[in-house]
Protein backbone atom coordinates (compact mmCIF):
# COMPACT_ATOMS: atom_id res chain seq x y z
CA UNK A 1 0.00 0.00 0.00
CA UNK A 2 2.73 2.46 0.94
CA UNK A 3 6.26 2.02 2.04
CA UNK A 4 7.08 0.98 5.44
CA UNK A 5 9.23 3.65 6.52
CA UNK A 6 7.32 6.68 5.55
CA UNK A 7 4.05 5.09 7.34
CA UNK A 8 6.30 3.92 10.39
CA UNK A 9 7.51 7.52 11.12
CA UNK A 10 4.56 8.43 12.19
CA UNK A 11 3.92 5.80 15.03
CA UNK A 12 4.63 6.11 18.56
CA UNK A 13 3.34 10.04 18.86
CA UNK A 14 -0.12 10.52 17.73
CA UNK A 15 -1.81 11.98 20.92
CA UNK A 16 1.35 14.59 20.83
CA UNK A 17 0.60 15.22 17.29
CA UNK A 18 -3.11 15.34 18.14
CA UNK A 19 -3.31 17.43 20.77
CA UNK A 20 -0.64 20.20 19.58
CA UNK A 21 -1.18 20.58 15.61
CA UNK A 22 -2.76 23.30 14.20
CA UNK A 23 -5.77 23.01 12.01
CA UNK A 24 -6.12 25.26 8.45
CA UNK A 25 -8.42 28.58 8.77
CA UNK A 26 -11.55 27.72 8.66
CA UNK A 27 -12.45 30.27 6.25
CA UNK A 28 -10.22 28.44 3.98
CA UNK A 29 -12.56 25.80 3.93
CA UNK A 30 -15.48 27.87 2.38
CA UNK A 31 -12.90 29.62 -0.34
CA UNK A 32 -12.18 25.50 -1.24
CA UNK A 33 -16.21 25.08 -1.29
CA UNK A 34 -16.63 28.06 -3.56
CA UNK A 35 -14.20 26.98 -5.77
CA UNK A 36 -15.56 23.41 -6.17
CA UNK A 37 -19.12 24.67 -7.24
CA UNK A 38 -20.55 23.33 -4.74
CA UNK A 39 -22.11 24.97 -1.28
CA UNK A 40 -21.66 21.55 1.13
CA UNK A 41 -19.00 19.66 -0.59
CA UNK A 42 -18.14 15.95 -0.31
CA UNK A 43 -14.56 15.66 1.15
CA UNK A 44 -11.59 13.64 0.72
CA UNK A 45 -8.80 13.94 2.87
CA UNK A 46 -5.65 12.01 2.20
CA UNK A 47 -2.78 11.36 4.87
CA UNK A 48 -5.61 12.25 7.81
CA UNK A 49 -3.18 11.34 10.25
CA UNK A 50 -5.26 11.92 13.64
CA UNK A 51 -8.24 13.12 12.07
CA UNK A 52 -7.56 16.67 12.58
CA UNK A 53 -7.51 18.30 9.37
CA UNK A 54 -10.89 15.73 8.60
CA UNK A 55 -12.43 17.80 11.76
CA UNK A 56 -11.70 20.66 11.03
CA UNK A 57 -13.19 19.97 7.10
CA UNK A 58 -16.53 18.54 8.83
CA UNK A 59 -17.76 21.93 9.69
CA UNK A 60 -18.16 23.07 6.28
CA UNK A 61 -18.66 19.50 4.02
CA UNK A 62 -21.48 17.32 3.71
CA UNK A 63 -19.41 14.47 4.07
CA UNK A 64 -15.65 13.93 4.90
CA UNK A 65 -13.36 10.28 4.43
CA UNK A 66 -9.99 10.65 6.06
CA UNK A 67 -7.51 8.60 4.15
CA UNK A 68 -4.85 7.08 6.42
CA UNK A 69 -2.23 4.14 6.46
CA UNK A 70 -0.67 4.68 9.60
CA UNK A 71 -3.13 2.61 12.18
CA UNK A 72 -1.75 4.11 15.43
CA UNK A 73 -3.01 7.86 14.25
CA UNK A 74 -5.76 6.42 12.44
CA UNK A 75 -7.30 4.57 16.11
CA UNK A 76 -6.82 7.77 17.24
CA UNK A 77 -8.64 9.64 14.81
CA UNK A 78 -11.49 6.91 14.99
CA UNK A 79 -11.80 7.42 19.20
CA UNK A 80 -11.91 11.45 18.72
CA UNK A 81 -14.79 11.02 15.59
CA UNK A 82 -17.69 13.26 15.04
CA UNK A 83 -20.26 13.27 12.83
CA UNK A 84 -19.99 13.18 9.38
CA UNK A 85 -16.87 12.01 9.48
CA UNK A 86 -15.64 8.32 8.36
CA UNK A 87 -11.95 6.91 8.11
CA UNK A 88 -10.27 4.24 5.71
CA UNK A 89 -7.13 2.54 5.15
CA UNK A 90 -5.28 3.41 2.52
CA UNK A 91 -2.84 5.92 0.70
CA UNK A 92 -2.76 8.79 -1.90
CA UNK A 93 -2.08 6.93 -4.80
CA UNK A 94 -4.77 4.35 -3.70
CA UNK A 95 -7.45 5.13 -1.61
CA UNK A 96 -9.90 2.16 -2.40
CA UNK A 97 -12.34 4.90 -3.28
CA UNK A 98 -15.08 4.88 -6.16
CA UNK A 99 -14.69 6.92 -9.81
CA UNK A 100 -15.70 10.90 -9.29
CA UNK A 101 -17.00 10.50 -5.59
CA UNK A 102 -15.27 13.82 -4.10
CA UNK A 103 -15.85 17.71 -4.69
CA UNK A 104 -12.58 18.61 -2.87
CA UNK A 105 -9.72 16.57 -2.23
CA UNK A 106 -7.14 17.64 0.93
CA UNK A 107 -3.68 16.88 1.29
CA UNK A 108 -3.41 18.82 4.71
CA UNK A 109 0.36 19.05 5.91
CA UNK A 110 0.49 15.31 4.12
CA UNK A 111 1.56 15.89 0.04
CA UNK A 112 5.08 15.93 1.05
CA UNK A 113 5.61 12.17 2.05
CA UNK A 114 3.34 10.91 -1.45
CA UNK A 115 4.88 9.94 -4.22
CA UNK A 116 3.32 12.86 -6.41
CA UNK A 117 2.55 11.12 -10.11
CA UNK A 118 0.66 8.41 -8.78
CA UNK A 119 -0.94 10.77 -6.35
CA UNK A 120 -2.36 13.62 -8.74
CA UNK A 121 -3.50 10.45 -10.72
CA UNK A 122 -5.23 8.88 -8.16
CA UNK A 123 -6.75 12.50 -7.38
CA UNK A 124 -7.77 13.18 -10.11
CA UNK A 125 -9.75 9.91 -10.31
CA UNK A 126 -11.48 10.43 -7.09
CA UNK A 127 -12.54 13.98 -8.20
CA UNK A 128 -15.94 15.19 -10.18
CA UNK A 129 -15.11 17.31 -12.90
CA UNK A 130 -14.93 21.05 -11.92
CA UNK A 131 -13.30 19.55 -8.07
CA UNK A 132 -10.78 20.92 -6.68
CA UNK A 133 -7.47 19.65 -4.84
CA UNK A 134 -5.87 21.27 -2.41
CA UNK A 135 -2.49 20.65 -0.90
CA UNK A 136 -2.32 22.43 2.52
CA UNK A 137 0.54 23.82 4.65
CA UNK A 138 1.84 25.22 7.38
CA UNK A 139 4.86 27.20 7.77
CA UNK A 140 7.48 26.43 10.41
CA UNK A 141 8.28 27.47 12.99
CA UNK A 142 5.04 29.44 14.06
CA UNK A 143 5.43 32.93 14.09
CA UNK A 144 5.81 34.51 17.86
CA UNK A 145 7.64 38.05 17.25
CA UNK A 146 10.51 37.46 19.03
CA UNK A 147 13.74 36.32 17.32
CA UNK A 148 15.78 34.30 19.69
CA UNK A 149 12.98 31.89 20.38
CA UNK A 150 12.62 31.05 16.25
CA UNK A 151 16.43 31.40 15.99
CA UNK A 152 17.16 28.69 18.69
CA UNK A 153 13.73 26.56 16.38
CA UNK A 154 15.81 26.83 13.27
CA UNK A 155 19.19 26.29 14.74
CA UNK A 156 17.45 22.43 16.15
CA UNK A 157 16.46 22.01 13.12
CA UNK A 158 19.96 22.08 11.44
CA UNK A 159 20.98 19.64 13.75
CA UNK A 160 18.38 17.33 13.68
CA UNK A 161 19.18 17.23 9.72
CA UNK A 162 22.52 16.67 9.97
CA UNK A 163 21.85 13.69 12.60
CA UNK A 164 19.42 12.18 10.15
CA UNK A 165 21.94 12.57 7.16
CA UNK A 166 24.55 10.79 9.56
CA UNK A 167 21.69 8.14 10.27
CA UNK A 168 21.41 7.27 6.97
CA UNK A 169 24.74 7.30 6.30
CA UNK A 170 24.90 4.26 8.98
CA UNK A 171 26.68 5.92 11.59
CA UNK A 172 26.31 5.04 15.32
CA UNK A 173 27.24 5.72 18.82
CA UNK A 174 29.75 8.01 19.05
CA UNK A 175 29.97 8.51 15.25
CA UNK A 176 26.81 9.82 15.45
CA UNK A 177 26.96 12.27 18.04
CA UNK A 178 30.00 13.61 17.45
CA UNK A 179 30.28 17.40 16.84
CA UNK A 180 27.89 19.55 14.52
CA UNK A 181 30.29 22.18 12.64
CA UNK A 182 28.66 24.76 10.71
CA UNK A 183 29.99 24.10 7.70
CA UNK A 184 28.27 20.58 7.70
CA UNK A 185 27.45 19.29 4.13
CA UNK A 186 24.16 18.36 5.14
CA UNK A 187 23.18 22.13 6.15
CA UNK A 188 24.48 23.38 2.60
CA UNK A 189 20.99 23.56 0.84
CA UNK A 190 19.15 23.44 4.25
CA UNK A 191 15.78 25.72 3.63
CA UNK A 192 13.34 25.71 7.02
CA UNK A 193 10.52 26.84 5.01
CA UNK A 194 10.98 23.60 2.96
CA UNK A 195 13.00 20.83 4.72
CA UNK A 196 12.04 18.54 2.29
CA UNK A 197 14.14 19.28 -0.55
CA UNK A 198 16.91 17.21 -1.28
CA UNK A 199 16.29 15.64 2.60
CA UNK A 200 18.55 12.68 3.66
CA UNK A 201 16.95 10.50 5.97
CA UNK A 202 17.40 7.06 7.50
CA UNK A 203 15.43 3.66 7.20
CA UNK A 204 14.59 4.99 3.42
CA UNK A 205 12.33 7.20 4.06
CA UNK A 206 11.58 9.96 1.09
CA UNK A 207 10.14 13.09 0.76
CA UNK A 208 9.40 15.40 -1.93
CA UNK A 209 9.99 19.33 -1.87
CA UNK A 210 7.09 21.65 -0.75
CA UNK A 211 7.81 24.63 -3.19
CA UNK A 212 7.63 22.02 -5.75
CA UNK A 213 4.48 20.99 -5.10
CA UNK A 214 2.62 23.51 -7.29
CA UNK A 215 5.30 22.88 -10.60
CA UNK A 216 4.33 19.57 -9.96
CA UNK A 217 0.49 20.28 -9.87
CA UNK A 218 1.02 22.17 -13.43
CA UNK A 219 2.93 19.72 -15.26
CA UNK A 220 0.37 16.61 -14.30
CA UNK A 221 -1.38 17.65 -16.98
CA UNK A 222 -4.87 16.92 -14.10
CA UNK A 223 -5.69 19.96 -13.45
CA UNK A 224 -6.78 23.46 -15.60
CA UNK A 225 -6.19 25.24 -13.51
CA UNK A 226 -3.42 25.81 -10.49
CA UNK A 227 -2.57 28.73 -8.04
CA UNK A 228 -0.93 29.19 -4.29
CA UNK A 229 -3.43 30.78 -1.23
CA UNK A 230 -1.53 31.96 1.54
CA UNK A 231 -3.17 32.86 5.07
CA UNK A 232 -2.04 33.66 8.26
CA UNK A 233 -4.02 32.30 11.50
CA UNK A 234 -3.63 33.32 15.22
CA UNK A 235 -3.14 30.06 17.53
CA UNK A 236 -4.25 29.55 20.99
CA UNK A 237 -1.08 29.01 23.48
CA UNK A 238 1.73 30.25 24.18
CA UNK A 239 5.58 29.16 25.47
CA UNK A 240 4.42 26.08 26.36
CA UNK A 241 2.80 24.93 23.07
CA UNK A 242 5.91 26.31 20.80
CA UNK A 243 7.77 23.83 22.93
CA UNK A 244 5.24 21.22 22.07
CA UNK A 245 4.80 21.90 19.04
CA UNK A 246 8.56 21.26 18.44
CA UNK A 247 8.21 17.18 20.04
CA UNK A 248 5.57 17.00 17.86
CA UNK A 249 8.03 16.84 14.77
CA UNK A 250 8.10 13.42 13.16
CA UNK A 251 11.94 13.84 12.34
CA UNK A 252 12.35 14.76 16.36
CA UNK A 253 10.71 11.50 17.49
CA UNK A 254 12.41 9.80 14.85
CA UNK A 255 15.64 10.39 15.98
CA UNK A 256 14.50 9.77 19.45
CA UNK A 257 13.34 5.95 18.36
CA UNK A 258 17.01 5.58 17.21
CA UNK A 259 18.36 6.10 21.26
CA UNK A 260 19.23 9.69 20.81
CA UNK A 261 18.59 11.99 24.04
CA UNK A 262 17.22 15.71 23.95
CA UNK A 263 20.49 16.43 25.27
CA UNK A 264 22.30 14.38 21.81
CA UNK A 265 19.80 16.06 19.90
CA UNK A 266 19.72 19.66 21.51
CA UNK A 267 16.16 20.03 22.75
CA UNK A 268 16.60 20.71 25.90
CA UNK A 269 18.77 23.53 24.82
CA UNK A 270 16.12 24.40 22.55
CA UNK A 271 13.91 24.54 25.23
CA UNK A 272 16.02 26.38 27.75
CA UNK A 273 16.60 29.25 25.06
CA UNK A 274 12.96 29.47 23.98
CA UNK A 275 11.82 29.82 27.71
CA UNK A 276 14.62 32.30 28.35
CA UNK A 277 13.57 34.61 25.12
CA UNK A 278 9.68 34.56 25.85
CA UNK A 279 10.33 35.15 29.73
CA UNK A 280 12.13 38.86 29.10
CA UNK A 281 9.69 39.29 25.68
CA UNK A 282 6.68 38.20 27.30
CA UNK A 283 4.04 35.47 26.83
CA UNK A 284 3.72 34.90 22.85
CA UNK A 285 0.71 35.22 20.67
CA UNK A 286 1.52 32.56 17.88
CA UNK A 287 0.19 32.43 14.63
CA UNK A 288 1.20 30.20 11.72
CA UNK A 289 1.64 30.69 7.96
CA UNK A 290 -0.63 28.68 5.98
CA UNK A 291 0.29 27.54 2.01
CA UNK A 292 -2.40 26.11 0.17
CA UNK A 293 -1.53 24.80 -3.49
CA UNK A 294 -4.74 24.70 -5.48
CA UNK A 295 -5.48 22.62 -8.19
CA UNK A 296 -9.23 22.59 -10.37
CA UNK A 297 -9.73 19.67 -12.45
Amino acid sequence: MTDLPNLERFSGFADLYDAHRPSPPLRLGALLARYSGTERPEVVDVGSGTGLSSRWAAQWAAHVIGVEPNDDMRALAEQRAVPGVTYRRGVGHDTGLPDACADVVLAVQALHWMEPASTFAEVARVLRPGGVFAAVDADWPPVSGVAAAEAAWASLHGRIRVFEARAAAGLTGDALRQRIDDDDPALRDDDLHDPHRNRTMPGNLRSWSKSAHLDRMRASGHFRFARELLFDELVHGGTDLFVALMRSQGSYQGLRKLGLSDHDIGADEFEEAVRAAFAIAGEPQLSFSWRVRLGCR
